[in-house]
């Protein structure tokens, strides 16, 4: 019997799974100048990241960019990394607590498997490995959640090109769903609402009427990928003015901002950093800063927000000043997380092939088997 012929039967019996898989923008391997210039590297030489022509782009990446950043950010980096028996960059830990606690919520019913796991745009775990792990698990229907509620051509479309440009090289890619965003969804809207009052349980309301600000910043874009056509823009607009509404603010009260401004092209305004230097200077005596965009916390939120923002608010004369966390674990996100997700994966069987099933396959296999041998 050849059993070279007879492998890809006994491959095609396999029982078929929907995988789940969790994707986020990615984070050097340790903080370290090395680490972080691996990473640069691959995150800034994304055409979907940079639209500026690609020569002259090259020359300030290699030849000024990466010196100059990779050793600073590094130190950015260790000022949040985390330690412990959970160690690593806060995005990762974050991210795989959401993914195991996803994972969980989904499968309560042992008759239902779906196997879900976390990959990262640039760095590690790479979405490449992640796919073959899945495809060697016999993942046949994949839906794809890229963890941006708001859709950008930056983010979201860079990580649709990533897969599509591994699937092409597959003979048989599985069926493929992808989530374009969640900005406006409820649920999503309800986890933010949730983070913030519990926080507010703790720390106190802030006194609007004696001009303390909620400031709900987002990582800000060039202002030309507006002109262009992405909507990101005005979906960040709408999950602001759904979270302002949820918590019975005005547009005064709580005011939306963009953070993260890199190069001398105008972004997105008003920009963060120079609204909380303004808050500042008038002395006002409360902020509170959150930010709606990133569902776990990193680098931009704990360094660039919690730690920047304080010392440029209170440099200028500010007083009180609050770095809301993200959603990260809380357990209204993680519902949230189910519930998307669950809405995207309607039609596709969530439970392993029946007994029959099996069964039937197996028994066409052996029938396969007896006229070879015959």
């Amino acid at each position: 019997m050849n059993k070279q012929i007879l492998d890809p039967l006994v491959a095609h019996a396999k029982s078929s799974k929907v995988g789940v898989l969790i994707v986020n923008l990615g984070t050097p391997d340790a903080p370290t100048a090395k680490a972080v210039r691996t990473y640069l590297k691959q995150f800034l030489s994304d055409p979907r990241v940079v639209e500026i022509p690609r020569i002259i782009w090259w020359c300030i990446l290699n030849l000024i960019i990466l010196p100059i950043r990779s050793g600073a950010s590094a130190k950015k980096y260790a000022s949040v990394w985390i330690s412990g028996e959970k160690s690593g960059s806060p995005l990762l830990v974050h991210s795989q607590s959401q993914v195991q606690l996803l994972a969980q919520a989904i499968n309560q019913d042992p008759h239902q498997v779906v196997i879900v796991d976390l990959a990262m745009r640039y760095g590690n775990p790479a979405i490449e490995s992640v796919l073959k792990k899945m495809d060697d698990q016999g993942v046949d229907r994949l839906l794809v959640m890229p963890m941006y509620p708001q859709y950008s051509a930056t983010t979201t479309a860079s990580t649709y090109d990533e897969i599509y440009r591994i699937y092409k090289e597959y003979r048989n890619p599985p069926a493929l769903r992808t989530i374009k965003h969640f900005h406006d969804h409820p649920m999503y809207i309800k986890a933010l609402k949730a983070q913030v009052e519990d926080f507010w349980g703790v720390q106190g309301r802030p006194n609007f009427s004696a001009g303390e600000k909620l400031i709900m910043s987002f990582h800000g874009v060039p202002k030309r990928t507006l002109d262009m056509g992405d909507p990101y823009h005005c979906e960040c607009l709408k999950t602001g003015r759904l979270l302002r509404e949820s918590l019975g603010l005005s547009d005064e009260e709580a005011i939306i901002s963009f953070q993260s401004r890199f190069g001398k092209a105008e972004w997105l305004k008003p920009y963060t950093a120079p609204l909380l230097e303004k808050l500042g200077h008038s002395a006002t005596p409360r902020v509170d800063i959150f930010c709606p965009g990133f569902p776990a916390d990193c680098l931009e939120t704990l360094e660039e927000i919690a730690m920047e923002g304080k010392e440029i608010f209170q440099h200028a004369g500010g007083k009180d000043y609050f770095a809301i966390p993200c959603i990260n674990s809380h357990p209204e996100w993680i519902s949230a997380m189910q519930n998307i997700v669950e809405e995207n994966l309607q039609g596709w069987s969530r439970a392993l092939e029946s007994e029959k099933n099996l069964l039937g396959r197996q028994a066409r296999v052996e029938l396969v088997q007896a006229a070879l041998q015959q």
